[in-house]
């Protein structure tokens, strides 16, 4: 067994090396620029929605509070005239992304900090590099990876981009654990 506290280099390394590398695919590379789409009338649902001054927060419309609700006539008669809309309202202003960066920052370091974990309850200090790399890589691609399908199966976010996400999260993955297999106790 090998302590987390020991393995606080590839912890904070690790998570240097994934917050570049999502630098690069997000405002580099063209891979997620089409994330999101456009809506062909942006200005006017945006002048729509002003006035009700929504709170910053997650919404489904419609929303039903409960399973009866839901089996209702009206409910139904809502969802199929539609729009469906599932969306996050965020706070007006400039984009300013010193927090969002920060909390990314920190996400990564709790992903080492969970990969040490593993990893280290696994294999012991001295183990061969191709051993360090497949536990501490499975379990970053994980964290960074799959939880994302859920959005796809339950709320119908793009597949693509789930795919895309899980793309960037397979090479975070890999940059763990070779900067885990690299640092690993001897």
């Amino acid at each position: 067994m090998v302590p987390i506290l020991s393995l606080w280099l590839p912890i904070v390394l690790a998570a240097v090396f994934v917050f570049f590398a999502s630098f690069l695919f997000h405002m580099l590379l063209p891979l997620h620029r089409n994330d999101y789409k456009q809506l062909p009338t942006e200005d006017a649902v945006m002048d729509a929605l002003r006035p009700f001054d929504i709170p910053p927060g997650d919404y489904l419309v419609p929303c039903a509070r409960s399973p009866e609700v839901m089996r209702t006539s009206e409910f139904q008669a809502k969802r199929k005239r539609g729009p469906v809309i599932l969306m996050t309202v965020m706070q007006p202003g400039p984009v300013t992304m010193g927090k969002n960066l920060l909390q990314w920052f920190l996400y990564c370091v709790f992903i080492g900090v969970l990969v040490a974990y593993v990893t280290g309850r696994a294999v012991p200090a001295g183990t061969s590099y191709l051993q360090v790399f497949r536990f501490a890589g499975v379990t970053a691609f994980i964290a960074y990876s799959i939880a994302m399908w859920q959005d796809s199966i339950w709320y119908q976010r793009s597949w693509g981009t789930t795919m895309r996400n899980t793309l960037d999260g397979l090479i975070y993955g890999l940059l763990t654990a070779g900067t885990f297999g690299w640092l690993w106790p001897r």
